[in-house]
């Protein structure tokens, strides 16, 4: 007599061929590997053969399906094969990586010796090719990096490297600075502003700075004051000029510092987007130690201390300039 499990006419061979094709329909086991089939006999890694008999007997048929179905849903959530593509993007990009830094110490020691010499000195040629062969070696590995693509555009563009070709130079920059690198953006930017003469590409440079600024670049952000400053190709606006040259200065560009503090010595006050999140605190400050409101002049000498321990000439001048302005005003 053949019984019914299930309550639905099913022998055990029915149920035992729903439940293993259940598990091979979850992606979660191997056929081959889990299941040893010799008539009616199975052997599940995770479960006995009596455990499942049990619960096809009790009527769990509905429940075990609806286990199987969650694992599926969670296997698809981990899949092991996802964690492999993540790992050797990550490795690939490590390789990359690892390019680049090459390449540039190669460029850095031709940046540093070339100021005395001339720009198509033999010597220099080993290491621009070691940086050229470096970069592509990098993109070959990973073709989205942006890094690599911005580098290679520099020697096409900036240096006497075997193989020179300006175009694809051109042609690197634009991509990279498509594809987000917020140096390439800049780059291009100011390449669009100062080499198109006749053509009018002053809004194209804006757009590329202005994307390069989002992402605190500090020349672009620079660059960009000095346009909102003069009002180039754009409606002019002191606010937005020292809201950049404010955050350039925070990434040390030195530059941008001399100019922040020369509007505020004019008279410009810094716009309350800056100072907003910092009233709180420097009213409690200011009540703790009874110091009043900075002035201009102190926030004018704190940009040029700034730009002078940066190296910069200009702000020593403009420190002496203002003592000198002091001890005139005291001797009246």
């Amino acid at each position: 007599m053949t019984a019914d499990y299930g309550g639905q006419g099913r022998t055990a061979c029915d149920a035992c061929t729903e439940i293993k094709q259940l598990l091979i329909e979850s992606q979660s086991y191997d056929e081959k590997s889990d299941f040893q089939s010799s008539g009616h006999d199975f052997q599940f890694h995770f479960l006995h053969v009596h455990t499942v008999c049990l619960l096809i007997v009790s009527g769990s048929l509905k429940m075990l399906r609806s286990l199987v179905l969650r694992a599926r849903s969670t296997h698809n959530i981990l899949n092991p094969t996802q964690f492999v593509q993540q790992r050797g993007l990550h490795s690939r990009n490590k390789m990359a990586m690892e390019y680049i830094a090459k390449g540039w110490n190669a460029l850095k020691e031709v940046d540093r010796v070339i100021d005395y010499c001339e720009p198509r000195d033999k010597r220099l040629i080993p290491h621009l090719k070691t940086a050229k062969d470096n970069f592509e070696m990098a993109l070959e590995v990973d073709n989205s990096n942006t890094h690599a693509r911005y580098w290679l555009s520099r020697l096409h563009l900036k240096y006497h490297v075997p193989g020179q070709c300006k175009a694809i130079g051109a042609a690197l920059l634009v991509e990279a600075a498509n594809m987000g690198d917020a140096d390439a953006q800049y780059e291009l930017g100011r390449n669009l502003r100062i080499e198109n003469e006749g053509v009018d590409t002053d809004q194209e440079a804006f757009y590329y700075l202005e994307k390069a600024a989002d992402q605190l670049q500090p020349d672009a952000l620079y660059l960009l004051g000095a346009v909102y400053l003069a009002g180039d190709c754009v409606k002019k606006d002191i606010a937005s000029a020292i809201w950049c040259f404010h955050r350039s200065s925070e990434k040390g560009h030195a530059g941008a510092a001399i100019a922040y503090g020369s509007l505020l010595l004019r008279g410009y006050e810094v716009p309350t987007s800056l100072t907003k999140f910092n009233i709180k605190s420097e009213r409690k400050l200011r009540k703790k130690t009874s110091q009043a409101k900075p002035n201009q002049i102190e926030l004018a000498r704190e940009q040029f201390e700034n730009a002078a321990k940066l190296g910069n000439d200009l702000g020593f001048r403009w420190l002496k300039r203002l003592e000198e302005e002091e001890k005139r005003f005291l001797a009246a």
